[in-house]
């Protein structure tokens, strides 16, 4: 989908309010696996837009832009998958709901509040403040049944689908390999060579080492640099889904946005399809070790 295609997503649909997620699920049961992508949508709604006081491209360029597309065959290999239809920008479903700043909104805050965290404090709440380029996103301050509503309109049916979806392979398999997708900017203060994978198990106690071996394993094969754990270690639905223990194994994929995508213009690149493919081969080895390991 080209930038211009993906910008038509960016008001309300005439027929009614965007779905908070998408999911697409094999012709049958196959595996015990589900793949995410909870950056890469792309519907900016009224509430937002009309808020602006930063250009449209600035907030895109903080999505994990054509993630969803890189792992679209998962359902065709036997997978599920869940993605985001709004913008991250918008709400992030990579965080907790109680990340939130306070000083972003006229009045009570739209929920329950935990104590200032990091990523709050540097503007990345679970309703970002800023934009890519670290400047404020909106003109004036937000409405708590603004906030109520990016929170319980589409933060939690996300993580319901989820959670759902968890307990439903679980019941079936015994057990559940969860993947959450994201990409990452080529560039970043202090850290000159990003790899162009990492790998965040949670320092390893997110999911089995052999499914974090293997999906090592097999980008290495195909050319690609690998990393563990620096610099993404793994967010919210890492932390908050992986339990291995109870044989729920959550890993995250980060992707170096350079091997796939201009960064400015956050359009796909040809070297897209050659990613694909090798995602496809990381995608049907997972789902073969998920299957070998069911109890």
């Amino acid at each position: 989908m080209s930038l211009a295609d993906r910008e038509q997503e960016t008001s309300d649909r005439p027929d009614g309010p965007v779905p908070a997620f998408a999911f697409a699920r094999p012709a049958g049961v196959k595996t015990p696996v589900l793949f995410t992508s909870p950056h890469s949508g792309t519907h900016y709604p009224d509430t937002l837009l009309q808020n602006l006081r930063v250009p449209l491209i600035d907030l895109r360029r903080t999505e994990d832009a054509h993630v969803d597309a890189l792992f679209a065959h998962a359902p065709n290999l036997g997978a599920a998958l869940l993605r985001a239809t709004h913008a991250r920008a918008f709400v992030d479903l990579n965080r907790d709901p109680r990340e939130l700043d306070p000083d972003m909104f006229t009045g009570k805050l739209p929920g329950k509040a935990a104590a200032p965290s990091v990523r709050v404090q540097a503007g990345l709440g679970c309703i970002p403040k800023i934009g890519a380029r670290g400047d404020t996103i909106y003109a004036k301050k937000l409405s708590p049944e603004d906030g109520e509503s990016r929170l319980s309109g589409v933060h939690a049916p996300y993580h319901q689908a989820l959670s759902g979806e968890i307990a439903a392979l679980h019941q079936k398999f015994g057990c559940v390999f969860l993947i959450d997708c994201h990409s990452m900017p080529s560039k970043q203060p202090g850290r000159p060579d990003l790899p162009d994978i990492v790998l965040g198990d949670r320092f390893g106690s997110s999911c089995t080492s052999q499914l974090t071996n293997l999906v090592e394993r097999t980008f290495r094969q195909a050319g690609l640099t690998v990393t563990r754990n620096a610099p993404y270690a793994g967010g919210y639905t890492t932390r908050r889904y992986g339990r291995p223990k109870r044989h729920v194994h959550a890993l995250q994929i980060e992707i170096n946005r350079r091997l796939y995508m201009d960064e400015v213009t956050v359009e796909p690149l040809p070297d897209m399809a050659g990613l694909s493919e090798t995602i496809d081969l990381v995608i049907a080895e997972i789902c073969r070790l998920a299957v070998r390991l069911s109890p």
